[in-house]
């Protein structure tokens, strides 16, 4: 059985995940999780707050999606499909000088809810594998939007933290509808 995946307003998408420090059979485990419950879902990313738990680890995985994009890895260019599904444990991103893209995104803590968001097309991540291997991934494109809009998750920062006042007033009204329906849900049964 899938991970269940957390909606908007559950405080622990708001919550700064723990570094990870020790890289357990477990956390491996979690991970796989993760892309199960991402796969499920038909996301391309998913961090550790949105199934409910605040760690420094996110996966990512672009194996489907259209190749407008680039990236090397520790210097090198391999096939994606060696690579992907990926975890990347403690990241930390560097926006490469460039310019910003606008795109639309959205996030699977957020059903059906989009938005466009204005993003740095270049990025450099140091992460850790799932064996504590250190790693450095240079990108651009989705791939690059897809890995800051997860690490922004392992930070406590919403997709709609980074909307314009006009995109945000747009899907207002279904983020309030979102909160109350996952407050619901939240609240102890009697």
């Amino acid at each position: 059985m899938p991970l269940p995946i957390v909606h908007y307003n559950d405080p622990i998408l708001r919550k700064k995940g723990a570094k990870v420090t020790a890289f357990t059979p477990e956390i491996a485990g979690l991970a796989n999780g993760m892309v199960g419950a991402m796969n499920e879902a038909g996301g391309i990313g998913l961090a550790a707050q949105q199934v409910g738990l605040a760690l420094q680890l996110c996966i990512v995985d672009l194996t489907g999606a259209k190749r407008d994009f680039t990236w090397e890895i520790d210097g090198k260019k391999p096939p994606l499909e060696l690579w992907m599904p990926m975890a990347l444990v403690n990241p930390i991103v560097t926006v490469l000088p460039g310019p910003e893209d606008v795109y639309e995104e959205g996030c699977l803590s957020f059903p059906e809810i989009r938005g466009d968001i204005v993003r740095p097309d270049a990025i450099r991540v140091q992460f850790s594998d799932l064996d504590g291997h250190p790693h450095v991934l240079v990108c651009n494109g989705l791939l690059a939007r897809c890995v800051q809009h997860e690490v922004d998750h392992l930070n406590g920062t919403l997709f709609i933290d980074h909307m314009t006042k006009k995109v945000r007033t747009e899907v207002d009204a279904a983020v309030k509808e979102l909160a109350k329906r996952t407050r619901e849900a939240n609240k102890p049964k009697a």
